[in-house]
């Protein structure tokens, strides 16, 4: 099988599941537990901690543990408006499910929420963000790298634009963290371990001194007395050296990934068109749609190569797309899209293979249908 679903998941680094092993097998106890092999444990999970804020490359803050991305921007949302008295939240319309259905349940409960709208390049309208940031806002929330198209949002100057009313600024940067500079004036910042070549069931948050959230998990305070549960030290310690790693080879990666979306273009040929900015994206993000193509059954007739229509959380609900929706395609082109991701163990002549595969493949659709 050839792997071209790198924004579901990234496939383990050799080094990750070599930092992880000791932590699965000898060295199993409770990182929270008084003895020296608990203490032992503490500490690596401290090394990891050191080794994510490094890769960072912020100041003034902690990172603290999480299950997931989706319940550091679960806690982020919740636990931030929680401790503030202000009633209105904003964000983008192409966010992650973890943020809009979060915003949607505060909704529920009598939060005003804005969903600021894109454009066909699907960049935020910086316009109706100003218009929209103001004295009465608690929180925006913005995704740094779009998991869905890959555009990379202004997130920078939607953080100027809430710190000019006060307010807290939220990235989601799932999708760019160890393959770009993290944007200056955020306060929280959610990363995932399972994107960057890290173990599945980790993630966490970056928080700015001052900005941090209520606790939203009650229990017994492991992880500097913001969020309960038991750590793992194997996952926390893939984490670590996941970001280590993608920090060291970050020039390498992206010079690979520059070579790679070139390469993916050329092969595939004509009739092909780019969903989102072609400028501002992310490299290993292809998303592409071709007139009259029924991308679910595309999938279905290549099955040795793993590609998608969109995100994986998405993925079964029968639905188009909402950030193909929001950047104005119709259902019809948005069923035409399929998502290529590749990335670091990505070959150069296995790209090229699946590439032509995929258009001839489309090709046989339009000759069947035509």
């Amino acid at each position: 099988m050839i792997y071209l679903d790198y924004q579901a998941t990234t496939p383990l680094a050799p080094e990750v599941a070599a930092a992880m092993r000791p932590w699965i097998e000898e060295k199993f106890a409770n990182p929270h537990s008084p003895s020296r092999w608990g203490s032992e444990a503490a500490a690596a999970i401290e090394v990891a901690r050191d080794q994510i804020l490094t890769a960072a490359a912020l100041d003034e803050g902690r990172f603290v543990f999480t299950g997931s991305a989706t319940e550091a921007l679960n806690w982020a949302i919740k636990g931030t408006v929680e401790r503030s008295e202000r009633r209105k939240l904003v964000t983008i319309a192409t966010e992650h499910a973890a943020v809009l259905d979060s915003l949607e349940w505060l909704e529920g409960k009598g939060y005003q929420v804005v969903r600021l709208p894109v454009g066909v390049d699907g960049l935020v309208d910086l316009e109706a963000a100003g218009e929209a940031i103001d004295r009465r806002t608690a929180l925006v929330a913005a995704m740094l790298v779009n998991n869905e198209i890959g555009v990379i949002q202004p997130v920078a100057q939607l953080a100027a634009m809430a710190h000019q009313f006060g307010a807290a600024m939220l990235c989601d940067a799932v999708q760019g963290f160890g393959r770009m500079d993290l944007p200056e004036g955020a306060d929280l910042i959610a990363i995932s371990g399972h994107k960057i070549h890290g173990p599945k069931g980790i993630g966490g948050l970056w928080i700015r001194k001052g900005f941090e959230p209520n606790v939203l998990l009650h229990g017994g305070g492991q992880e500097q007395g913001l969020r309960s549960g038991t750590l793992s030290p194997a996952l926390c310690a893939g984490l670590g050296e996941a970001a280590r790693l993608a920090a060291e080879r970050r020039e390498a990666d992206t010079a690979h990934l520059e070579k790679l979306f070139q390469v993916a273009l050329a092969t595939l040929g004509e009739g092909w068109i780019i969903n989102g900015s072609s400028e501002m994206r992310y490299r290993g993000n292809l998303n592409l749609r071709r007139d009259s193509l029924d991308g679910a059954r595309l999938i279905s007739d290549l099955r040795n190569f793993a590609f998608s229509l969109g995100s994986a959380c998405a993925s079964g609900s029968g639905r188009p797309s909402h950030v193909l929706r929001a950047i104005g395609l119709s259902d019809r082109e948005a069923r035409s899209s399929i998502r290529l991701g590749f990335g670091r163990y990505t070959g150069e002549e296995e790209l090229v293979l699946a590439c032509r595969r995929i258009t001839l493949a489309a090709r046989d659709q339009h000759y069947l249908t035509a």
